[in-house]
């Protein structure tokens, strides 16, 4: 997602687009704009604004269809077309993924859905990720759709990372500043006794690079704490058990609650995020009411992360820029 210029509060006002905070530190509901319409330049480019600024913005009653979604995303960058899907998934789409998919897959692998998301998010802090993050290139952006939801439960939340960098005492900016962390796919699962098929399917599937822990935003110049629940275990350089504590520490900061929003989900309800500066939590309070949820995502590809020293990311293994 690129910008070539920022646009101030008065002309995002003058395109029609009002753009309303709703949290202290990040996330903001625009109204106005019609996402399945032919947007003007300006009405993109104060989206995109927006999406810089709030890091999470949220459109409500919007008419979108899955040709819409692709259309619209495509508007701010190049879609991401994912290799593999569920078959929840649109086949005629395939930069859409349908998060329907999801509860697939523990009975894939022997699991009943609740069995396998505990043992994903095992801790409080387990669930917090950006998406893809264990890739070279995580997506710059991800686009999330309301189909259907429950009548109530549900919620999204995300947290602002420049907001918990700059949060931080300066002596610890200054550390964190200089640290690697390894983010590996799976690594936060806590594995069935004896044999597991979803540490097989892992294994076979793993994804792992070296980002900077706190990596420079492309497009604003900020800081961001790059740390991420489900996918660091390890810094490079620190003891296990150092590394255990610190990142705990900066994973509590970057979850504090003034630093987050949570979103209430309605059908046609948009979340746009910034994939390279925040952290999201899906909901874990729906998996016991009757009623479906359905939702669909477009992502944005990124670019390689670089830290405050200029080092770029590296890729371990099963990763490459551009490659998916």
């Amino acid at each position: 997602m690129t910008t070539d210029s920022p646009m101030t509060d008065e002309a995002v006002r003058e395109t029609g687009v009002e753009v309303k905070p709703v949290a202290g530190h990040i996330g903001a509901e625009i109204s106005g704009v019609d996402l399945a319409a032919d947007l003007d330049d300006t009405v993109v480019a104060a989206i995109r604004a927006a999406v810089l600024r709030w890091k999470v913005v949220f459109f409500r009653g919007q008419r979108l269809d899955h040709a819409g979604h692709v259309a619209f995303a495509r508007r701010f960058g190049e879609t991401v077309v994912l290799p593999r899907r569920g078959k929840a998934s649109p086949a005629d789409f395939p930069e859409i993924e349908t998060t329907a998919d999801r509860l697939e897959l523990g009975g894939r692998f022997g699991m009943e859905h609740d069995e396998w998301l505990r043992r994903r998010r095992h801790t409080l802090l387990r669930g917090w990720h950006c998406d893809h993050g264990a890739r070279v290139d995580p997506p710059a952006a991800t686009i999330l759709r309301a189909e259907t939801v429950p009548p109530y439960g549900g919620d999204t939340s995300w947290s602002n990372l420049a907001a918990a960098y700059a949060g931080l005492s300066a002596p610890l900016r200054q550390f964190a500043d200089g640290l690697r962390a390894e983010h590996r796919l799976g690594v936060g699962y806590q594995p069935r006794p004896g044999d597991d098929a979803y540490v097989r399917h892992l294994l076979d599937r793993q994804v792992a690079s070296l980002h900077p822990l706190v990596r420079v935003h492309p497009e604003t110049g900020e800081r961001i704490l790059y740390v991420n629940g489900y996918y660091v275990e390890q810094i490079a350089g620190l003891s296990r058990p150092e590394s255990a504590a610190v990142l705990e520490m900066l994973l509590e900061q970057a979850v504090r609650p003034e630093y987050t929003v949570r979103f209430r989900w309605e059908p046609g309800s948009v979340a746009f995020w910034d994939n390279r500066a925040t952290m999201h939590l899906a909901p874990g309070d729906t998996g016991h009411l009757d009623h479906p949820r359905i939702m669909h995502r477009v992502m944005l590809a990124g670019d390689v992360p670089v830290g405050v020293d200029g080092r770029a990311s590296e890729p371990i293994t099963g990763t490459a820029p551009g490659r998916w």
